[in-house]
């Protein structure tokens, strides 16, 4: 059985996640949406429990998805979980840069490889930071993010 893991902070989860899950699904036995972070610091928006109770109501019914969390260093996880690939989504140039020197670490400390899959075009210039930005600011992230997650963003900013 092959397993990916899809890590991130996902904070929080955007439509383009979504579509980068759903798409490595199809090429995986089984995806790891995993949430990282420290569970006991609360520095982002949703705490890493909220973000993975609202991932996994977002991927309800995906059946070879399941959600999980770590605190440490990704390839801890791999290693402990014998998981040999990683996938992550670009947007631009801008990720490739910032993600291939990570990829190629991953790779010198546990053999993982990295799988990038390129980001549909109508959620290229999405990025949890920008929705949260907006989103403070009292504008609608409706169709950038799932309406699970635009009534929870909401509630926090009341």
């Amino acid at each position: 059985m092959t397993t990916a893991v899809c890590p991130g902070s996902f904070d929080p989860v955007t439509n383009g996640h979504v579509d980068i899950f759903t798409r490595a699904a199809r090429h995986f036995d089984e995806v790891v949406v995993l949430v990282t972070g420290n569970p006991t610091k609360s520095s982002g928006l949703f705490s890493v429990e909220e973000r993975v109770a609202l991932i996994e109501r977002v991927l309800a019914g995906a059946p070879n998805i399941r959600v999980d969390f770590w605190g440490g260093l990704l390839v801890d996880y791999t290693s402990k979980h014998n998981i040999t690939a990683l996938v992550k989504g670009l947007r631009s140039s801008l990720d490739y840069e910032y993600e291939l020197p990570m990829a190629q670490m991953n790779r010198r400390l546990s053999g993982v490889d990295t799988y990038f899959l390129l980001t549909d075009e109508k959620y290229g210039f999405t990025s949890s930071s920008l929705c949260k930005e907006v989103a403070k600011y009292g504008g609608d992230v409706t169709g950038l993010v799932p309406d699970i997650v635009v009534e929870a963003m909401k509630a926090k900013f009341r």
